[in-house]
């Protein structure tokens, strides 16, 4: 049984995943290292690969964590968009992004934790939480086949798509339950594929990628990760594992795959709230991931903070009114800095994945005839969309 500090925390968090691991921080630098604090999760944050291809803009990143070169694979220049007949896109801007190593950055974070006075148990599985008449939240914590119920005033939810240890909980049949529009993603690690170790490349094709699009990320200069993500309903139709395996074979017959890794993602903005009763939800777990890009680190990043911060207020509530309130706030402050964005996302999304391959090659050869330090990401993007008039009207939920 693992050796807890206490029976009774101010708050627990469950996943330390990024959403986690910067809610935890978070919370001990805004209380001072005086709220009891405890962070959870079913495996070591960096002892398995993460089901991510690691990309982020050094510029947003930067405003949450500090990059160190120690977990930076990479520095990059820009983004080659490679359209269905293989025509080449260039988008340079210097030092734009980072390939992070996220097994070693969540170390950093979790020792960061530690080290502001959170306790941090991994390899401790959240089975499932429940709501007493005290108020308090009892977490029932699974430890090498033994079984132990913690309380505590608040939970953040950062354990991931489909937000399980919340199902089946009367008190929260509202909020938000991670599984919103989930995709598969897959990906590849894998030598032998030609890349430039400054660039990732986006590919786009309704052979592979229906509904989505493939990557080849750099990572040491030897090895890539080749991956793919596709619109839920081509599930049938490409099956991940194959259109992946499919994909390498045809377009890099000199590649020898190392590993294969998936995960689902919810890809979706819903309008559920994300906090109730002294739960919030962070990360996969609150659907933060971007519905186009999928990208999601620095969303997780944005949603544990906020959660973090709600749960401080919440803690110094003088009133079940105003815990009411601060958790209600919860929903409109992700809307603020990145909601309201990711549901115009989610509602142009098909207009995004109906674009045919014959438009997608057309934008791509007038955007090649385009010098290179003209082609700005809102270039690139509306020669996309005015490469047929119909595009446009597909999307006009995106605008309007």
């Amino acid at each position: 049984m693992a050796s807890y500090l206490k029976e009774n925390y101010d708050v627990i968090v469950c996943g330390a995943g990024p959403a986690g691991l910067y809610a935890a921080n978070t919370l001990q630098k805004g209380a001072a290292g005086k709220l009891s604090v405890l962070l959870l999760d079913r495996k070591s944050p960096w002892k398995e690969p993460v089901s991510c291809a690691e990309a982020v803009s050094r510029k947003i990143f930067s405003r949450y964590w500090t990059p160190k070169e120690e977990w930076t694979r990479q520095h990059l220049d820009g983004v080659y968009f490679t359209s269905p007949d293989m025509t080449r896109v260039e988008y340079f801007q210097s030092d734009c992004g980072l390939i992070l190593d996220r097994a070693a950055f969540h170390r950093e974070m979790a020792e960061k934790a530690r080290e502001l006075g959170a306790e941090c148990y991994f390899e401790n599985y959240v089975e499932r939480i429940f709501r007493t008449d005290d108020g308090l939240w009892n977490v029932v914590v699974r430890h090498e086949g033994n079984v132990q119920v913690l309380k505590t005033k608040t939970v953040i939810d950062a354990t991931g798509p489909g937000a399980k240890i919340t199902r089946d909980v009367p008190e929260l049949d509202e909020l938000e339950t991670g599984n919103f529009d989930v995709e598969p993603a897959i990906f590849a690690i894998a030598e032998g594929i030609p890349h430039d170790v400054k660039h990732i490349e986006l590919l786009f094709g309704h052979k592979y990628f229906p509904g989505g699009y493939g990557w080849v990320f750099p990572r040491d200069g030897k090895t890539v990760n080749v991956g793919l993500v596709n619109g839920r309903e081509f599930l049938q139709s490409h099956p991940p594992k194959a259109t992946l395996e499919a994909f390498i074979r045809d377009a890099y017959p000199e590649a020898k795959i190392l590993s294969i890794h998936g995960g689902a993602i919810p890809c979706g903005q819903s309008s559920r709230p994300i906090a109730a009763l002294g739960v919030f939800k962070a990360g996969d777990s609150a659907s933060t991931v971007n519905p186009i890009s999928r990208s999601g680190i620095v969303e997780a990043l944005k949603s544990g903070k906020i959660a973090a911060e709600c749960v401080l207020e919440w803690l110094k509530a003088n009133s079940e009114e105003e815990k009411r309130e601060i958790e209600k706030s919860a929903y409109f402050r992700w809307m603020k800095i990145q909601g309201k964005a990711h549901l115009n996302f989610h509602r142009g999304k098909k207009g995004f994945g109906s674009i045919s391959d014959a438009q997608l090659d057309k934008a791509a050869h007038r955007l090649a005839s385009i010098p290179a330090n003209k082609r700005s990401l809102f270039r690139i993007f509306w020669t996309v969309l005015s490469s047929s008039p119909s595009i446009l009207w597909k999307l006009h939920s995106f605008f309007f």
